[in-house]
Parts: C-alpha cells; sequence; structure tokens
C-alpha cells in the first residue's frame, strides 16, 4: 500500500470516526460545565436561607463529593465512547480492570477502608465543612471532606490530614448549638448567692449588646457550687450559643465578669502562700520572728 492509500484511509478514518472522538469530547466538557452549573445552582438553592447554618454546612460538605463523582462519570463514558469509537473491544479490558482492581484491592486495604468511613461519615453528617472537631488528638476547623480524608486546620494555622479509616471518635464541638462552661473561682470569705446574681447581671448585660445578643440562645444555667478547690470555691455554669459562637461569646462574658467583680469588691483567688503558725489551746499562736540580712553593693 502506497503512501496515498495510506493517507486516504488516513482521511476517511478521521471523516468518520475521528469527527465523532471530537464531538464526544466536546460534548464530555460541555456536560461536565453543564453539570456543574446545576449543582451549583442546586445548592444554591439549598444555601437561599441565611439563618439555617446547618444546611448550609451539610451542602457546602456534599457539594464537593457531588461534582466529584458527576466530573468521574462524565468523563468515564466519554472514555468509554472513544475506545469503541478507535475499535477497541470494551469487554475485555472491563475484564481486565476487575482483575486489576481486585489484586489492587487486596494491596490497598487501607484505602478501602477510608473510603468506606468517609461514606459512612457523609452518610451519617458527623463533619461537615466549618465545624470545629477533634479527631485522633487533633482538632481544628474542618476545611474539607472527601471519601479518603478529613482536612483541619487549627488555630495556629497548622494543617492536619486525617484519614477517615483511622477516626474511631469524632467530637464534634460545634453541631446544632454549642455550650461555653465557666468555672468561675471566688474566695471562701465570698457570699455565693451574691455571686450568682453578680453572674445573672452579666448575663443580661452581655445578652443586651448588639453584637452578642444573636449569638447567645438561652440565658446563663448556673449549675452551683461545684468544688471546694484549695483556695477558692468553684461556680459552674454553662451558657447556649450558636455553632462555634460559644469561645467569642466566653470571652466577652469573662471580660465583663471581671469588671463586675471588681466593682463589687469580689475577690478571684490567685496562687499564693499562707503561712499558718498554730495555735495553743487558750487560741494564742507563738511569735513569729523576722530577721533581714543588708549587703552592701559596692
Amino acid at each position: 500500500m502506497d503512501f496515498q492509500a495510506i493517507l486516504q484511509t488516513v482521511l476517511a478514518w478521521l471523516v468518520v470516526h475521528g469527527l465523532r472522538v471530537i464531538l464526544i469530547i466536546v460534548l464530555a466538557f460541555i456536560a461536565r460545565k453543564l453539570a456543574s452549573i446545576l449543582a451549583n445552582k442546586f445548592f444554591s438553592f439549598l444555601r437561599r436561607d441565611e439563618m439555617d447554618v446547618e444546611m448550609q454546612k451539610r451542602t457546602d460538605t456534599l457539594s464537593s463529593i457531588i461534582r466529584y463523582v458527576l466530573h468521574v462519570g462524565i468523563w468515564a463514558v466519554a472514555l468509554v465512547l472513544v475506545l469503541s469509537e478507535l475499535g477497541i473491544a470494551i469487554g475485555p479490558i472491563l475484564a481486565a480492570a476487575g482483575i486489576v482492581g481486585l489484586a489492587v484491592g487486596f494491596g490497598a486495604q487501607n484505602l478501602v477502608q477510608d473510603v468506606i468511613s468517609g461514606f459512612f461519615i457523609l452518610l451519617e453528617d458527623q463533619i461537615r465543612v466549618g465545624d470545629v472537631v477533634q479527631l485522633e488528638g487533633k482538632g481544628g476547623v474542618v476545611e474539607k471532606v472527601n471519601l479518603r480524608m478529613t482536612i483541619l486546620r487549627d488555630l495556629s494555622g497548622n494543617v492536619h490530614y486525617v484519614r477517615n479509616g483511622m477516626i474511631g471518635i469524632v467530637t464534634n464541638m460545634t453541631k446544632g448549638f454549642s455550650y461555653y462552661l465557666f468555672d468561675i473561682g471566688v474566695a471562701y470569705r465570698e457570699d455565693t448567692d451574691e455571686v450568682v446574681a453578680l453572674v445573672k447581671q452579666v448575663d443580661e448585660q452581655i445578652r443586651a449588646k448588639a453584637a452578642f445578643k444573636d449569638d447567645i440562645l438561652e440565658p446563663i444555667e448556673i449549675l452551683g457550687l461545684d468544688q471546694f478547690a484549695d483556695s477558692a470555691i468553684i461556680i459552674k455554669a454553662r451558657i447556649k450559643t450558636k455553632p462555634i459562637k460559644q469561645w467569642r461569646v466566653g470571652r466577652e462574658f469573662n471580660r465583663l465578669l471581671k469588671k463586675k467583680f471588681d466593682e463589687q469588691n469580689i475577690e478571684i483567688p490567685f496562687p499564693h502562700v499562707t503561712v499558718y503558725m498554730g495555735e495553743n489551746k487558750e487560741g494564742q499562736a507563738p511569735p513569729l520572728h523576722v530577721t533581714t540580712d543588708k549587703k552592701e553593693i559596692g
């Protein structure tokens, strides 16, 4: 076969099959773009209510997964169609891929475990993008969740990549609502009823602030006198807030409470040492002799 005959054969193939291959690729790009637009429209519709924070978190988490699955599915179909146009039998390739996939599955058990665990984490809505969680000793804000791993960023800016298959316990601190827990220590001399009344005054004060009133869901809950510590009595309380707002509210509450205690001369204990010389049965204590040594410097 001479060169001209080969060229005619190639041109004939390009006219028939080549145009189909190009058309398949173009349609795949169009379908991918259309899928992204439809997904964005759908999730934008779900996020229309700005007050529904929980729905926003879940849609943000699922949107990236759904887009990824759609893109993979579109390109997989396009690849099968292109191979068919090239005259390559799909059946043997799928059979070989099944055998290879089985072999790889035995060697990639950790990957399979990660994917299965990630699927159930997403299905059960345990973790969403934007949540503050603790996983395997690491804590931070969830930046991304996929079927293989969960990515966290802590307060210092460090990024932690946690494999889903390694996650045994998930501690989600911002799901539905949050609590800020107070351990309020005051001196033993203070009247606990007076301290509780001042705490409630501060609660009313912070709930009246425009910058914080929408973040607080309920008035502060006084749990009572919790313990007798070494140099203080501890009153435990908690305040219910919107998710991830508890630390912001708690810091402002502590600031206002410190000012209120200072105004009312409520002692907040700090580490100190008290020297006790003892007393006899008559209530008399032995004298304490203190001497100082002065040294000249020069």
